[in-house]
């Protein structure tokens, strides 16, 4: 049976400085990987997870990166080449939110939400498919050749008025997910991604620390509680590890029942 361990992968986390990126740099350099924790603005974060890392005697290198553009893509992969000697996992989270009804929704807006969220992903996974095939299949590391996990959201299936980017950006990963891996599984490239629900982090404080607002959330949510970051990590570290070997292309919901549809719990 196989360990949910990471003792000889190396890893890459978009967006990893606060949230759900920062909680799976974590998870996966306590099961022993060597982790790129990538940033965009907040240097400071940055360090502070690496060092967080480092003091628990795991190895993590703070790379800031623009991952809506080809070159910062390249920047995360050059210097998991120049610490780790390569890659073997990517984790592509960075997303952003720029919320406004769908007619004051501003092109600015639309373009900066596509450009992070679904182009920034589709970037860093070419990437690193190109970087896998090149380095070639080590099996004494793992039976796939590399992995990469999108950090979704349940927004690739529940429609979100007021946030018409967000959603959009959403169902395009959930597309580009699976076509990669229709294509990729072959090589034993493993695709597959994660959709959290609610989870508490910085770009949503306000609707799970105000006790109206944190109630009316509930109402959404079967399970009764907010998610966690580690909740995320957790689903996450399954995902890169060997124990999900035969997962290729899937999806998985981290979201207390949330696509449940709990409105309609009462018979609609």
């Amino acid at each position: 049976m196989q360990k949910l361990q990471l003792e000889k992968a190396r890893a890459i986390i978009t967006g990893a400085s606060s949230g759900i990126g920062q909680g799976i740099a974590k998870a996966f350099a306590e099961a022993g990987a060597a982790v790129i924790v990538n940033y965009r603005s907040d240097e400071e974060a940055a360090d502070r997870i690496v060092g967080a890392i480092r003091e628990n005697g795991g190895k993590a290198e703070a790379i800031q990166a623009d991952v809506s553009t080809p070159e910062g893509c390249a920047t995360l992969f050059d210097a998991s080449d120049q610490h780790f000697g390569g890659l073997d996992i990517l984790v592509s989270n960075a997303g952003i939110q720029r919320d406004a009804a769908f007619t004051e929704l501003s092109i600015e807006d639309w373009r900066k939400v596509i450009d992070v969220n679904l182009t920034g992903q589709f970037l860093c996974a070419q990437e690193a498919v190109r970087r896998f095939r090149k380095q070639g299949h080590d099996p004494d590391r793992s039976p796939a050749l590399g992995k990469i996990i999108f950090t979704s959201s349940v927004h690739q299936a529940i429609p979100w008025a007021g946030h018409a980017n967000y959603a959009t950006a959403k169902g395009g990963v959930k597309q580009l997910m699976e076509s990669m891996a229709q294509e990729l599984a072959c090589e034993k490239i493993r695709v597959n991604a994660i959709a959290p629900g609610a989870i508490k982090t910085p770009i949503n404080r306000d609707a799970w620390e105000d006790e109206d607002t944190r109630k009316a959330l509930l109402q959404l949510i079967p399970y009764g509680r907010v998610g966690e970051t580690e909740d995320v990590a957790n689903a996450a570290l399954w995902l890169a590890s060997d124990a999900s070997d035969y997962m290729v292309g899937t999806t998985l919901f981290v979201d207390g029942g949330m696509l449940l549809y709990p409105s309609f719990r009462e018979g609609g």
